[in-house]
Parts: C-alpha cells; structure tokens; sequence
C-alpha cells in the first residue's frame, strides 16, 4: 500500500533569523515605522505586491531601497509622470541592423521593470492607460512585446507608492490595478521621539546594508511559506470577510448602503497569502484566524470603493474594514 507523502517541513526557525537580520538591517537606515516593516515583508514573503499610501517624507522610497538592498536583489525605481509612456516601463522593440550581414532585425530592448524589485513611485500621477503596462506583469510575471512574451527575473516584485493628499496631476487608481496589489500598507507620520531622531538623522551616511539571503534562498523560503497549513475554519472566515463586502450578498445590511463596490475572489486568495507569511514570519506553525484578522486591514480596504454617501460620513476602506471585522464573527 502506498504511504501517503509526508508533510514538507516549515522552516519556521530559519524564518525567524531571516525575518530578525532583515528587520535589523532596514531600521539602520529607516527610522520608526515598524507596522510598515512587517507588512512590506508579509508581502514579500508571501510573493505579492505591495501599494505604500502616505504624505511626503515618511521614507517610503528608502523603506524599499533599503529593503531591496539587505535581500540582495536588482532594483529599478519608476518615476510615474503625466508623459510617462507603457514602453517606458516595459521596455520597446528597436530596429538594428546585424554588421556582418548588414540585415536588419527587432531587437527588444527591456525596460526598468525588469529588476527583482520595481519601485512604481507616485504611481497615480501617471494616466490608467500607462498604470495598465504593470498588470501583465503583477500578475504574470512577464512582459509581451511585439508578439514575444518576455519573462521577468525571479524573485520578482513591484513597490508602488501613492500620495493621498494632492488631487491635482493624480489619476485614480483602476480598480483591475489596485486588486493585484496584495497589501494596502498606510505609512503615518513618526511619532514625536522618532521625528526628533529623523530631524539630525542622515539616512545617506548609514552603511549599505550587506545581503541577509540570495534570491535563490528566498524563493526556496517563500515556496515553503506557501505550503503553510490552513485550517478549514480560518479558510471559510477568510471567504466570508470578502463575501461580507459585496453589496449584492445577503449579508450585512450596512454594507449595500455603504459600499459601492466590493472584493473579489483575489481579495480571498490574498487573505490566505498574507496569514501564512504574517503566521510563518512570527515562527507560528499554521495560520489561524487570528492571522487573518491582523492582515485583514491591510488586504481588503483598498479593494473596497465606498459609496457617496459612506464617503460624505468620513467612512473610506479602512473604516469599513474595522466595523467588518467588529460583526463578521469567526
């Protein structure tokens, strides 16, 4: 009789150390935003893409510069602007002629989206149809040019970050878009004590920090942070959280007054995702609902559009969010 295979082995120890050497490293040059941190490498870990959202001046480039550098990975920042073309990020076919046989060819030459880490920097400056040269890419992990598909390099990532305050010059996020991004990460402002540091602090003199594992590493780690086990329980209350948003569900009657657009089976997907890197960076054996309600604010509230009348109360995502989780009950 054929014995049924064995469970592969976490290595949840070898996570921890990781997880310890990584989060070191970025606060030598980062000062403060330790709930960022953690949530930049649940996303990570768990192979997404992250959207940071805060003002000017929270260090959200350096968060991921400096992250991009202790993983020893290749990194491109993308400065999105109003004249920003697809092919810019992409990459173009160039005509070039072949010198010993004088014949011309296409040639592609690939743009800077073809890094490990790809920083989208005010992403929402440039126009959807520019925005939309990232989806292949988040959600295939390559790129398609004159008919060729072009895979990207593995470990492979994009950063965004958005400016919630200035409205002039900005496009609206497509909701396509913001649904393949896995975390909504909001970087506040520093606390008091960490300004004071941040005003005679020069992120620039500290020194680079060295690789803590190879990309090869990584993605052994991150396959095995997938195979972390689920419960059937905290499966079914991650169905439910993303099934509570959607106002054509009978549910919760709030929710059709308040929500004009809910999530969609990604957003579940995305909830599993998160927990099991959240759970396996914390050294925990399994995911549990307990994970899955402390990522929950980070994966669902930017899928939610909230209605006129939600938004004239001061209720956005995140709102919406906290009173789901306060009435959808494990």
């Amino acid at each position: 009789m054929t014995q049924p295979a064995a469970a592969p082995e976490i290595p949840l120890a070898e996570l921890a150390r990781v997880r310890e050497r990584l989060v070191a490293a970025i606060q030598a040059r980062v000062v403060g935003q330790p709930q960022a941190v953690t949530a930049l490498l649940t996303a990570l870990f768990a192979r997404g893409h992250a959207l940071f959202i805060g003002p000017p001046g929270v260090a959200k480039t350096l968060l991921v510069r400096t992250t991009a550098q202790a993983l020893g990975w290749s990194f491109k920042r993308i400065q999105f602007t109003p004249d920003l073309m697809p092919a810019d990020i992409t990459g173009t076919e160039v005509l070039r002629e072949v010198r010993e046989t004088g014949e011309r060819q296409l040639k592609f030459l690939p743009g800077p989206v073809f890094a490990n880490l790809v920083l989208a920097d005010e992403i929402n400056r440039a126009p959807p149809k520019t925005q939309s040269a990232l989806l292949e890419a988040m959600q295939e992990r390559m790129v398609t040019a004159g008919g060729h598909g072009h895979h990207l390099p593995q470990p492979f990532a994009v950063l965004a970050t958005q400016n919630p305050i200035e409205q002039e010059g900005t496009y609206r996020l497509p909701e396509a878009q913001l649904d393949r991004f896995l975390l909504g990460i909001q970087v506040p402002y520093p606390t008091l004590e960490e300004e004071r540091r941040i005003a005679t602090w020069d992120a620039e003199a500290a020194p680079v920090p060295e690789p803590v594992l190879d990309p090869v590493r990584f993605q052994a780690l991150a396959a095995a942070i997938a195979l972390l086990p689920v419960p059937p329980v905290a499966v079914d209350y991650a169905v439910r959280l993303a099934r509570a948003t959607r106002p054509g569900e009978k549910g919760l009657p709030w929710v059709q007054e308040c929500v004009a657009w809910g999530c969609g089976p990604r957003a579940s997907q995305h909830l599993i995702a998160a927990a099991r890197a959240f759970a396996a960076l914390k050294g925990e054996p399994a995911a549990s609902i307990e994970h899955i309600r402390a990522v929950a604010p980070l994966v669902l509230p930017h899928r939610l559009v909230p209605t006129f009348t939600a938004a004239s109360r001061g209720q956005d995502g995140a709102a919406l969010v906290q009173r789901l989780l306060g009435e959808v009950k494990p």
